[in-house]
């Protein structure tokens, strides 16, 4: 049995496609799943990572687990009830913020991902870890704009990602999942191509045959609205990050076709699987 946990999650969805296209046993856990529209065949199992009661019978004869967590989670009562199930593979999905090697991290965002590692790390389990810098499911956040018209305000916007399409995540979380192999790897998972968010918009409006502009925004006001309703060291980690990549390609590798036996989607590809999220 093969375990998705954030299974309602974009990437935590997509490894439930693949697990479930791949003709393996596969069970989600969900809070809601009622709600879960799940594939056809696919065990959705009622379970809180803040409730450990719930947990045993979700792990019940799982071999190995694919890790969607929420920023923040504490992952103790899970690990624990992974190891007393006896779980034998844990493929956790991290943050390209984690600096290899570093006792203490630069930033809230990196020190939280690493910590959770070590916890993985110190249960014993086979581990693989895909660490993600900006996925390509962040341009999200310019669905709402785009109802209002066709310009895109957003600070940072020749801040360059190398955006990592989702479904790329998703498969190769599923190769390692089946495969196994990759013990005690750290996967930094990349797009094909380094892209501006201005160029990302560029791309958007091509997709949806609309002339969208770009307008750049002063980080310090934005980043003050926010923080009304989001953690404000967690803020102050993402513009930090945001600020370095100004006017710096992003790094890009050949690990998704290493794991997936083919390139990586283009944003341009994402940008036409997620046409719809733009124009509903």
């Amino acid at each position: 049995m093969y375990l998705v946990i954030g299974a309602t999650a974009h990437f935590g969805r997509q490894a439930v496609e693949e697990l479930a296209a791949a003709g393996v046993p596969v069970r989600a856990l969900t809070r809601t799943p009622e709600r879960a529209g799940l594939p056809e065949g696919v065990e959705v199992v009622q379970g809180d990572l803040t409730k450990p009661e719930t947990l045993p019978p979700a792990l019940a004869g799982v071999e190995a687990a694919f890790l969607v967590l929420q920023y923040g989670m504490d992952v103790a009562p899970l690990l624990a009830a992974a190891v007393e199930a006896g779980v034998r593979r844990l493929v956790l999905l991290s943050s390209g913020a984690v600096v290899p090697g570093a006792d203490q991290q630069p930033d809230v965002i990196a020190q939280y991902h690493r910590d959770v590692e070590r916890a993985v790390e110190a249960t014993g389990i086979e581990r693989t870890f895909l660490r993600l810098l900006f996925p390509a499911i962040n341009s999200l956040t310019f669905a709402m704009q785009l109802q209002g018209g066709d310009v895109i305000r957003a600070p940072y916007t020749e801040a360059a990602f190398s955006a990592v399409h989702e479904r790329d995540v998703a498969e190769a979380a599923t190769r390692i999942l089946l495969d196994g192999g990759h013990a005690g790897q750290a996967y930094d998972l990349t797009g094909p191509d380094s892209l501006t968010q201005t160029e990302q918009v560029r791309i958007l409006g091509e997709t949806l045959g609309r002339p969208l502009v770009v307008e750049d925004l002063d980080p310090e006001p934005v980043r003050e609205q926010m923080s009304q309703f989001m953690d404000p060291a967690f803020l102050a980690a993402l513009f930090d990050l945001m600020a370095g990549t100004v006017g710096k390609p992003a790094p890009v590798n050949d690990l998704v076709e290493q794991l997936t036996g083919h390139p990586p989607r283009s944003y341009v590809q994402w940008a036409a699987d997620h046409r719809a999220d733009f124009i509903g």
